[in-house]
């Protein structure tokens, strides 16, 4: 089985259309907090030694209605995540030979 390393990636794009920030993290060293409701501006942080995401209101206003859509997103596809890692943790811990023979393939 091949060792699999943990990195956060972050990458710059300038083009006609802009600049656009991509950031990667593949690491199980991520910190990751949800605070300021209690200042009215809640936010979302993301962050390992080598980069942050903070996701927060629009316009760091008060929250709209966009806003709560948004969070509601975020909760669902963590929560597809979270099922994914689950079933795939239990399948590759049951089998970790066919788990490297599959990525293989």
């Amino acid at each position: 089985m091949s060792e699999h390393k943990p990195y956060t990636r972050a990458s710059i794009s300038l083009d006609a259309d802009g600049t656009r920030l991509d950031i990667s993290f593949r690491t199980p060293d991520l910190s990751v907090m949800a605070l300021g409701a209690e200042s009215g501006r809640p936010f979302l942080n993301l962050s390992t030694a080598q980069a942050q995401v903070v996701i927060s209101t629009t316009g760091g206003g008060p929250v709209t209605e966009r806003d709560v859509t948004l969070a509601r997103q975020l909760a669902d596809a963590t929560a597809r995540y979270l099922a994914d890692c689950e079933r795939l943790h239990t399948e590759q811990s049951t089998n970790p030979d066919q788990a490297e023979q599959d990525k293989a393939a």
